[in-house]
């Protein structure tokens, strides 16, 4: 204690190295390499646990204790130089600061009309869950009492253990729901029904062992009981209306005034110091904050934008390292210490879990879906932490305690995605259809497309492209407008995940059903497909698939086959610049495309995106394209044909047909051998496009043949086509590279010249015909549609209410 009353405070800034200063010796060039030494190596560890599908909270858990005194810390020149004990208060202060905002954010989650939805199930399981593992945590607070834990005040610890051991991480919970296609299932469902209720009454326990911790008078912990139950009044019937008034007057699509954002933020550092002044913890009144703010509308998610990628990118990783400074792994050093850890494990293990499964057998739930729900609500994360920095910081919890129960909450997290992987895997399940191509014999038929997009931005070109392929027929088009989201660490996307569990992932956002016009809250791209549909004669039933990138073909497929669609369309993974050329929005998302091809039920389309119709939305009158399809031969090209044909029953699209011939004797340009069947089939084709066009009284369809045999000839064509604004190519046309390199093998020979910048300022749409032999791994299970569960619902139903398990 003398040694840190001698520790002289640190000055803000230096003068510069070429002054003779040292910049470690200061405290805000210290507080910047601290922070860039945590990022680095937190962003480093998660993408080494990304492999074990770990969230990212497990790596900034670790990543503290490897900067503390259990490994780099053991060195105490680092220690000194990086860490040194003048800088801690910085550091905890800003670790602080960003937690507060991250807590603010953690409110928002959670939404208090689901809360009172609760069911009785979810009820049942969130009280097993946070009961049980609760008693266990005072017995087992006696335990560690009577060995490592003697002369701590009994109350407090004893609240403090409690509470450890039967939290459930929240948002860590969503994540690893969200990632294993869990959340819209009835278990997944239940288990954030149950953790939303468990996180609450955590706070409420928080509150209760920070009142007994603060003093050794019970008078004065009541006194800090009833003050915050009036902060929570005073925020529930004033603040919530303040803030209320505030989202009202926040627009869909417009900027959200400066005035609202800055009062807003204003108020959480307020609301933080009241609670502090009160005695329970500044990150308390945070998170009060976070649960009154209004939901619905868009000011939630302005405030989100705002706030999310500075604080749990920047500041919250340094609370972690905070933690980890703290935590000594070499106090547990004998084998009482490590027989107590395995205890803690196994009774946290043992109350969460067996409380939960018990509970649940209670309410019927199948035995794998209870044990499963067991191991969900097991989650730790960075509630759990803060519990444990509060207990240590006011004295509840010593040096060897602090770090048994840390190791404990890393433990119960890191198990929890491979064993639920391990033992539950939901079968994808769907009834078997007919119609897979748009190329059939049934061409009076409904047309069903799964039509993906990244954003905004694709809105415009997918509707005109929808609205060039609504046809004339008796049953025209119905359309699943697919949004793909990545569900990144980020609390928007956690966000998304949880505003698309509250409306059950609909096809419509039922409260926003009857009130098409009014953009004041509901989802804008939402909107812009209701507003179309009110105009067209096209169905269209806007969706969300909110997924890793690597698993998200899972639920394209998944979708695509269980309502019964004929073609999947999907976004190019390259953007349309200015001047012209084409830039990667990521190698990831054309790997999505290449797993979609491969997995697909049903046709796949790839539509490279050069603006058909412009930047808006054209209306049905005003459509006036040129549409040109490339056939070579194959199935792929009479796949594009058909399409073709399709849109050119629009009153506004003219289609020219070039059909590809080579010159009598001269070398093939074909370089894939076509079987007898092709070559018939393309010729039945060809001669009822024929006929079709002798038939034409309009000139809606025009054929043209063209000789070509060598690969300059075929590119000389191309660029000779006059006014046009979508070409139409098979995948896998038959014929040799026209580009010199091939970037996009999922595009095709053709396709990829064709999405090359120098090849054509029109649109591109890259066509695959679905060909059943080449199904080897399908990802959905056909079933009879009588034995189809409500989490797997076929496609026939018309309803807005249908639900659809992403």
């Amino acid at each position: 204690m003398a040694n840190s009353t001698c520790l002289q405070p640190m000055k803000a800034t230096s003068n510069g190295f070429f002054q003779g200063d040292s910049p470690l010796e200061f405290a805000l060039p210290l507080a910047i390499l601290q922070i860039c030494l945590v990022v680095v190596l937190t962003r480093t560890l998660a993408f080494l646990l990304r492999p074990l599908h770990q969230p990212r909270v497990i790596a900034e858990v670790i990543g503290g204790i490897l900067l503390g005194p259990s490994a780099l810390g053991r060195n105490k020149a680092f220690l000194n130089a990086i860490f040194p004990k003048q800088s801690l208060t910085v550091l905890d202060t800003l670790a602080n600061i960003g937690l507060l905002f991250f807590l603010f954010l953690v409110g928002l989650e959670i939404d208090l009309n689901s809360l009172r939805r609760t069911g009785k199930h979810a009820l049942s399981i969130a009280v097993a869950g946070i009961s049980l593992p609760f008693l266990l945590g005072i017995g087992t607070s006696v335990v560690l009492r009577n060995t490592i834990a003697e002369g701590v005040r009994g109350a407090p610890f004893l609240v403090f253990m409690g509470v450890a051991l039967s939290i459930t991480a929240f948002p860590v919970l969503a994540r690893i729901l969200a990632e294993l296609k869990l959340l819209t299932t009835d278990l997944g469902r239940m288990a954030m029904s149950a953790a939303a209720v468990n996180d609450v009454a955590a706070w409420i326990l928080l509150a209760l062992a920070i009142a007994l911790s603060g003093s050794r008078s019970p008078l004065v912990s009541l006194w800090v009981l009833l003050t915050a139950a009036a902060f929570v009044a005073i925020a529930a019937f004033i603040l919530r209306p303040l803030l209320a008034r505030m989202d009202r007057h926040s627009l869909e699509g417009e900027p959200v005034k400066e005035v609202y954002i800055c009062a807003t933020l204003t108020t959480v550092l307020a609301a933080g110091f009241i609670t502090d002044t009160i005695g329970i913890h500044a990150l308390f009144g945070a998170f009060v904050v976070g649960i009154v703010m209004p939901k619905e509308g868009p000011f939630a998610g302005v405030l989100i934008e705002k706030v999310e990628d500075l604080i749990s990118g920047l500041f919250l990783p340094l609370y972690f390292v905070s933690s980890g400074l703290k935590t000594n792994v070499a106090t547990i050093s004998n084998g009482t210490s490590w027989a107590l850890l395995v205890l803690v494990i196994f009774n946290a293990c043992l109350g969460k879990i067996g409380g939960t499964i018990l509970a649940s057998l209670i309410m019927k739930v199948p035995i794998r879906e209870a044990l499963t729900l067991g191991f969900l609500m097991n989650t730790k994360g960075l509630v759990e932490l803060i519990v444990l920095n509060i207990g240590k910081d006011r004295k509840v919890l010593n040096d060897e305690t602090f770090a048994i129960m840390v190791l404990m909450a890393l433990f119960t997290t890191f198990i929890t995605t491979p064993i639920v992987m391990g033992i539950y895997k939901p079968a994808r399940k769907a009834a078997p259809y007919k119609h897979r191509k748009i190329e059939r014999a049934d061409t009076d038929s409904e047309l069903r497309i799964v039509a993906c997009f990244h954003g905004s931005r694709n809105i415009p070109t997918l509707i005109n492209l929808i609205e060039s392929s609504r046809g004339t027929r008796r049953r025209g088009v119905t359309v699943y407008a697919m949004h793909l989201m990545e569900l990144s660490e980020r609390p928007s996307a956690i966000f998304m995940v949880h505003k698309a569990r509250r409306n059950g992932l609909p096809f419509w956002n039922k409260k926003k059903e009857s009130a098409i016009g009014n953009t004041n809250g509901g989802d804008q791209i939402v909107v812009a497909f209701q507003a179309y549909q009110q105009l067209s004669h096209v169905t269209v039933r806007p969706m969300i698939a909110i997924s890793d990138l690597h698993t998200i073909h899972e639920d394209v497929v998944t979708s695509a086959h269980q309502k019964r669609a004929a073609l999947i369309l999907l976004p190019f993974h390259k953007t349309l610049l200015v001047d012209g050329s084409m830039e990667s929005i990521g190698n990831e998302y054309q790997h999505v495309n290449q797993r979609v091809l491969h997995y697909a039920p049903c046709s796949v389309a790839i539509l490279v995106d050069r603006g058909l119709g412009g930047s808006a939305q054209v209306s049905a009158s005003e459509v006036s394209y040129s549409v040109t399809v490339l056939f070579f031969g194959g199935s792929d090209d009479r796949e594009a044909l058909a399409y073709g044909l399709r849109m050119a029953e629009h009153p506004g699209i003219v289609l020219t047909v070039l059909c590809f011939v080579q010159p009598p004797g001269s070398p093939s340009f074909i370089n894939i051998r076509m079987g007898a069947d092709q070559l018939s089939n393309d010729n039945e084709c060809i001669a009822r496009l024929r006929e079709r066009v002798a038939a034409s009284t309009n000139g809606s369809v025009m054929f043209e043949e063209k000789v070509a045999g060598k690969k300059e000839e075929i590119v000389s064509v191309i660029k000779g086509v006059g006014r046009c604004n979508l070409f139409l190519v098979g995948q896998r046309a038959p014929v040799m590279p026209l580009a010199d390199r091939i970037d996009c093998p999922e595009l095709g020979p053709v396709g990829s010249y064709m999405a090359a910048s120098n090849s054509t300022a029109a649109s591109v749409l890259v066509i695959r015909q679905h060909d059943p032999s080449a199904m080897t791994t399908p990802l959905v299970e056909e079933v009879a549609e009588d034995a189809l569960s409500p989490d797997t619902p076929h496609a026939g139903g018309s309803g807005h209410g249908e639900f659809n398990p992403l």
